[in-house]
Order: structure tokens, then sequence, then C-alpha cells
């Protein structure tokens, strides 16, 4: 008998279904609605009124330094499920020390490319070390020396009461912004000879 043959009577299952993620589709619909010609949206434009229903989960970051994001407004679901104010504090600390060296590589993605990063997440405290969460990192467009960003945290289940989040895996989509090159200055003339003329361009 081939191996082929005896595939014919094993029993093939599909994949398990993915858990659901609520609140993510719509806040990466909601961002995707702000961006003018494909530009990134400005923190200015984000309006509480639009993320009604997953505001629990959402977070507002700004890049302090190199790989590292600080909460400046945090969803009353993630503050539950840190047990303290987020506000001020690094994105870092939901994490558990060893998924902090790869979450900065990632945020700094986030920032920089600029790109929009989803992390699968588990539990430390998770017997099975299953998935428990995704996280979603939107990039917002530069409205001062910190970079801002948009995120969300949302949870297979209830969200636990306590533990550190640990990163499994992650994708990133590179994002292709617009060009926007600036206008070039008018060539004046500024001594006319005949019909010739010396030019003066403004840099």
């Amino acid at each position: 008998m081939t191996p082929g043959f005896l595939d014919r009577f094993r029993s093939r299952h599909a994949p398990p279904p993915e858990p659901p993620f609520d609140g993510l589709a719509q806040l990466r619909a909601y961002w995707e609605s702000l961006r003018r010609a494909g530009a990134l949206p400005a923190r200015s434009a984000i309006d509480p009124r639009g993320l009604g229903g997953i505001l629990d989960r959402v977070f507002l970051a700004e890049r302090i330094g190199r790989g590292l994001a600080q909460i400046r407004i945090a969803g009353s679901g993630l503050v539950d499920f840190a047990g303290t104010d987020l506000r001020g504090l690094p994105l870092g600390c939901l994490f558990a020390a060893g998924s902090r060296p790869q979450l900065g590589l990632l945020l700094e993605r986030a920032f920089a490319a600029p790109a929009v990063v989803e992390l699968d997440l588990g539990l430390d405290r998770a017997a099975d070390g299953g998935l428990v969460a995704r996280l979603l990192l939107l990039p917002l467009a530069d409205t001062g020396p910190n970079r801002p960003l948009l995120g969300a945290i949302s949870f297979t289940g209830a969200a636990p009461a306590q533990g550190k989040l640990q990163l499994r895996s992650w994708r990133d989509e590179p994002l292709h912004l617009p060009s926007h090159s600036p206008a070039e200055a008018p060539v004046q003339p500024i001594r006319r000879l005949g019909h010739l003329a010396l030019v003066h361009v403004s840099d």
C-alpha cells in the first residue's frame, strides 16, 4: 500500500476557528476612515464617539524613545487588567519581561516604517500558554516631538484579573504613504540684459 492510499482513510479535520477579538476590526475600520488620500490620521481627528462599544480596550500612546511608548489614555478594561491607572506608564508594563525586547522592536516598526502591527498574546499565568489576546497598533501622523499611536487589546473572553502578557506571534503591514514633496519656489529674474536674464532660485 502506498502512503497516498492510506491517507484516504485518515480523518481530516478543519483547523479550529480563530477566537473572536471583539473591537479590533471596528478600530481598524475607524482608523482607515480617517485617512485622507492615504495619509495617516492626525491624533486630533480621533473622536471617542467613533469608538462606541470598544473604548474600554482602546489606548493612545506616544513614542518617548526607541522602542518605547508611553500610554496617555487607556480604556477601563485595560486599567482593570493592569490593576492600576496606566496613564504615564510604558506599554511594556503590561508584558512579561521576556517579551519586552521584541515588543520594543515591533513598536519601533509601527512608529518608524510606519506599519500596522498585530501581536498575538498569551498570559504568563495561563497553564496551557494558549492565545488569550490580540494587540493592534495603528500609527498616527506626527503632531509634535512624540509620535502618537492608537491601539487596542482585545481578549478572547473576559479579561484576566491579573498577569502579564506574553508575545507569541506577530504580523506587520508596512504602509505606503503618499509623498508630499515641497512645491518648488518660482524662478524670479533679478537682472535682465537684453534678451538674457540672470536668475536666482530660492532654496
